[in-house]
C-alpha cells in the first residue's frame, strides 16, 4: 500500500499571500504544492488582459512564488500542480521553463489545456449549448444563439483530474493547467500517487472532500469562520497571519 500524500496549498485566489509557498516549503515535509487561482472573476480578468496582449491571460504571481522557491521544491522532489495557466497555459509554461533556465534549474513542465471553448463559440451556439443572457439551461439544453459572440471574453469547460495524473506520469515537476475543477488539483496528485483509476469511486470522493478544503486556502482555516469576533476577543491578533491547508490523503481516499 502507497504511503499517504501531503498536499499543501499556497493560494486560494489571484492575488493571495506570495509568501505561501515559502511557508508551506518551510513548515514541514509536503510532497505536492498546489495553487488555486482562478475564479468566474479572474478568467473574466485575465480575458481582458489576453485582449490586448495575446500573450498574457495567466496568473503572473505564480512565478512570483517560484521565483523563490523552485529550486527548494525541485531539490526536495516536491511536485507543483497550479491553474494559474488560467486562460493561457502554454505561455505560463513556457515562463516557468524561462524562469528555470534564468536561475540555473532545469524543471520539465506540463501543461493541461483543452478547457477553452472560444474558437467553438458559432458551433455551440446553433446547438443550443450556450445560455441566452440570463436564461438557464432546460433539461440540460441551452438556448439556440446564432450569430457572432463580439462580447464574450471567456468560454470555458471546466476539466476533470486525469489530464494532471498524465502530466505527473509523465514526469513533470511543475503542472499548469487552464480551467479544471478546483478540487483536481489535489485528486489529480493523489490519483497520480496512489495509482488510483476512475472506477475508485470511493478513494477519488474522499480525495474531492479534501481538495474543496485545500482550494479555498486560509478562508478554510479561519478566514471565514463565522464566530471570529469570539476569537479577536481572546487573542486579537490570532488572524493577523492564517495558515494555509494542508491534507494528508491515504490510499484509502481517507
Amino acid at each position: 500500500m502507497s504511503t499517504p500524500l501531503r498536499v499543501a496549498n499556497v493560494s486560494g485566489f489571484y492575488g493571495d499571500r506570495l509568501s505561501a509557498m515559502r511557508e508551506m516549503l518551510d513548515g514541514g515535509d509536503v510532497d505536492v504544492l498546489t495553487g488555486d487561482y482562478l475564479a468566474e472573476l479572474t478568467m473574466l480578468i485575465l480575458g481582458r488582459q489576453r485582449s490586448t496582449d495575446p500573450a498574457a491571460g495567466y496568473a503572473r504571481s505564480f512565478l512570483t512564488q517560484l521565483e523563490e522557491c523552485l529550486g527548494d521544491a525541485l531539490s526536495r522532489g516536491v511536485r507543483i500542480v497550479s491553474n494559474a495557466g488560467g486562460l493561457n497555459p502554454r505561455g505560463l509554461a513556457d515562463a516557468v521553463g524561462e524562469l528555470g533556465a534564468r536561475l540555473g534549474i532545469p524543471v520539465r513542465v506540463a501543461t493541461v489545456s483543452g478547457d477553452d471553448l472560444m474558437p467553438r463559440l458559432a458551433q455551440l451556439g446553433s446547438a443550443g449549448r450556450l445560455r441566452a443572457g440570463d436564461r438557464p439551461p432546460a433539461d440540460g439544453d441551452g438556448v439556440p444563439v446564432d450569430g457572432e459572440f463580439p462580447d464574450v471574453l471567456t468560454a470555458n469547460a471546466y476539466l476533470g483530474c486525469w489530464g494532471v495524473v498524465r502530466a505527473l506520469q509523465a514526469g513533470a515537476d511543475v503542472v499548469v493547467t487552464g480551467r479544471v475543477t478546483d478540487a483536481s488539483l489535489v485528486v489529480g496528485p493523489a490519483a497520480w500517487h496512489h495509482g488510483w483509476s476512475a472506477d475508485d469511486l470511493d478513494a477519488l470522493a474522499g480525495a474531492t472532500v479534501a481538495g474543496h478544503v485545500l482550494e479555498c486556502g486560509t478562508q478554510a482555516t479561519g478566514g471565514n469562520f463565522s464566530f471570529f469576533t469570539e476569537l479577536l476577543d481572546a487573542d486579537p491578533g490570532c488572524l493577523d497571519h492564517i495558515g494555509f491547508p494542508l491534507a494528508e490523503i491515504a490510499a484509502d481516499g481517507t
